[in-house]
């Protein structure tokens, strides 16, 4: 698995969930000038906290 993937990212909502900065455009919402496919474009994603 590369390190700049988002591996753990859960739908919003679920329990124990919440932002995180995206890995892959580290948290700039853009890669190579495009929107980042995985943040599509926000810059965050949402990943389990706490061990959930």
């Amino acid at each position: 698995m590369n390190d700049n993937e988002n591996p753990d990212t859960v739908p919003g909502g679920q329990p124990g969930a919440g932002e995180n900065v995206c890995r892959k455009c580290n948290g700039s919402g853009r890669i190579n000038g495009a929107e980042c496919p995985d943040c599509e474009g926000t810059g965050k994603v949402i990943t389990p906290i706490g061990g959930a």
